[in-house]
């Protein structure tokens, strides 16, 4: 019988799940939301001839409220899911200690709820900003700390002033994200980034743009990508708006203090101990030798969806304040089914050799084109190609969240109006 599991935000859960029955049997039961599960099938063909079909739960197994996980969790990220999904899945399937991986690192969310909740954290992710949002909230500083290091900060001392970037910026407030890029570019030049450095860098990527006064920008799309340099001249012409004065030491203060909320003496200790077992790589997932074959009990991910969201665009602002071209970073971001699925199953391959004999890997995806591409169904004979079972398919299934709303995404346009993940095994020995 399914553990109701409550989650204390100083950062454990209150009752640790000890897998008393199978996955499947604790989804069928699954009432916690007051509703039943529907049990469906999933067909896919294989790749080497023949059809899979592996039973499909469908439920809301994790609620959607915006405030229902660790405040360490609000950094946007585009494309990112919920902490609840990985969550779900880490107090199922794993015990306190257990390895668990994302190949498809992002924001670092599984990363984070891994650590939270007792496991080692290790992740992977080619986009060089994953780990400057992933590590810093491993190893939270206080908001004294903070606003220290940044009272000692000279942020008139600036070398570069990117004019184009007015159209985000008052000029007061270009200057001071220059000179903070300067001191913090120092720094790591000289190998003396610490643990307060990063955190404020992280921070400054999160409040770099977005759509009110907390951010360091005029108002423009939701706070997980940057548009254009035209595109926001567009935005700035139509809102009859000029970038107001911000100061961007107080706000990276506030935001420190927000992200810190639930950050008690628990969830520190939890975050220390995973810390110094943490690996976060920076590089293409399908090849990770850093990473011992047979030590993974959990890989919770979500990969890049086909032909929907353009990381290298998206992202130009955040990587120009950590120095490196964005067209530069060889981000996996097919729009040919056939090649998405050769991607996957590269990567496939590698989890297989890094999971332990019985472990599991969830996969979520997304249904794309108007949901005429299931990727479940592309997903499962990729799995199955590198010698995992294929054991269930979950779909969460819920509303759209604010920010979808706000982007006029609709259920099964351009997206997907659930959470759909795939569960493989690992072939116990």
């Amino acid at each position: 019988m399914e553990e109701n599991l409550e989650f204390d935000f100083a950062g454990a859960p209150t009752v640790e799940s000890h897998l008393k029955s199978p996955l499947a049997e604790q989804l069928a039961a699954f009432r916690e939301f007051g509703t039943a599960t529907r049990r469906l099938e999933t067909k896919a063909q294989l790749f080497g001839g023949g059809t899979a079909t592996v039973p499909t739960h469908v439920n809301e197994f994790w609620t959607g409220r915006q405030r229902a996980a660790s405040s360490l969790h609000e950094v946007s990220y585009r494309a990112c899911f919920k902490p609840q999904l990985p969550r779900f899945f880490i107090q199922r399937l794993t015990e306190p200690g257990d390895l668990v991986y994302d190949p498809f690192m992002g924001r670092g969310t599984t990363i984070v709820e891994a650590a939270l909740l007792g496991r080692a954290p290790q992740g992977c992710d080619i986009n060089p900003l994953s780990a400057y949002f992933a590590r810093p909230r491993l190893k939270p500083p206080t908001v004294r700390e903070v606003s220290e290091r940044l009272r000692a900060l000279d942020f008139s001392d600036h070398d570069e002033f990117p004019e184009d970037l007015l159209v985000f910026y008052h000029p007061e407030t270009l200057r001071q994200i220059c000179a903070l890029k300067k001191y913090l570019m120092r720094r790591r030049a000289a190998a003396e980034l610490d643990a307060i450095d990063e955190w404020i860098w992280m921070v400054g990527l999160n409040r770099l743009t977005g759509h009110s006064p907390g951010f360091f920008s005029v108002y423009t799309l939701p706070p997980n990508q940057a548009v254009s340099v035209q595109a926001q001249r567009k935005i700035n012409a139509a809102r009859h708006q000029t970038p107001p004065r911000r100061n961007v030491p107080d706000l990276i203060c506030r935001k420190t203090a927000r992200l810190l909320a639930d950050c008690g003496q628990k969830a520190r200790e939890s975050l220390a101990r995973a810390s110094q077992k943490a690996l976060l790589l920076t590089g293409d997932a399908s090849d990770t030798p850093q990473i011992a074959g047979g030590t993974v009990s959990l890989v919770v991910t979500s990969p890049p969806f086909l032909d929907v969201v353009d990381y290298a665009t998206d992202n130009w602002l955040r990587c120009w304040f950590i120095g490196v071209n964005a067209q530069s970073v060889p981000l996996t971001a097919p729009r040919k089914l056939e090649d998405w699925q050769a991607a996957i199953t590269r990567v496939f391959g590698e989890l297989a050799r890094v999971l332990r004999p019985g472990g599991h890997v969830a996969f979520e995806v997304g249904e794309v084109r108007g949901g005429s591409i299931r990727l479940e169904e592309a997903v499962l004979p990729c799995g199955a190609a590198a010698g995992l079972t294929p054991v269930l398919v979950l779909i969460n299934d819920q509303k759209f969240t604010k920010t979808a709303n706000c982007w006029g995404v609709l259920n099964n346009f351009k997206g997907t109006n659930t959470n759909r993940v795939v569960v493989f095994r690992k072939a116990a020995r």
